[in-house]
């Protein structure tokens, strides 16, 4: 059984999670870490938990959502897995942290990218990987069909969806996708969104303004 610890962190009020289960060993997914104590609190967590952490999982590599990739690969030498296609996101960090005001450091590539279909893993558990462009040109959707959740990013949100004016965004493939890869799975998976509460697939197919037809 996956549990799911939430932080929310960095200026851009971020959601980072740590995913775990019984063997202990984890996956920091969209490490957003930025302040020491942000770092501290997520060091922490894993600390009291005993937890093992084995990879950095990104949904996507706007600058909010890899802010604390350094710290965490860094500390605990783990590689960092990302969609090919974000890694211009990647290497322009610095130039995107300045847009917005927040002043951050280059970060390395990943070392390994996702592509649909492809699974992550750690411990007894697995996640399988959905390319969701629109929001970004890399991302991905982290979604588990046993017990019916998903790390959705900026895809969708309670209410809302990723917004598509950032560089390579484009609107009517984000709800394009979202209808014909996230709709598909059942009302009752939960969405873990990268800002904001959770949300559930049936919920938004009935209230999101944006993807009722």
């Amino acid at each position: 059984m996956i549990q799911v610890k939430k932080f929310t962190f960095n200026p851009i009020q971020e959601n980072t999670y740590i995913l775990y289960d019984d063997t202990k060993e984890c996956i920091i997914v969209d490490a957003g870490c930025f302040f020491d104590y942000e770092c501290q609190e997520l060091d922490k967590f894993i600390a009291e938990n005993q937890l093992k952490p084995v990879k950095l999982v990104n949904t996507h590599c706007h600058f909010d959502h890899i802010l604390g990739i350094n710290h965490c690969r860094a500390k605990y030498n783990i590689p960092f897995y990302a969609h090919e296609e974000d890694a211009f996101l990647v290497a322009g960090i610095v130039a995107s942290g300045d847009r917005f005001g927040v002043p951050v450091e280059p970060v390395d590539p990943a070392d390994h990218f996702l592509n649909e279909g492809d699974q992550v893993t750690f411990g007894e558990s697995t996640l399988d990987v959905i390319h969701v462009p629109g929001h970004a040109p890399g991302h991905v959707v982290l979604h588990q069909p046993s017990q019916q959740f998903m790390l959705a990013g900026d895809v969708l949100f309670y209410g809302s969806i990723g917004r598509t004016d950032l560089p390579k965004g484009n609107f009517e493939q984000l709800i394009s996708n979202i209808k014909t890869k996230l709709f598909l799975l059942p009302g009752e998976t939960v969405v873990y969104s990268g800002h904001g509460p959770e949300t559930s697939i049936g919920f938004e197919k009935e209230n999101n303004p944006f993807l009722i037809d």
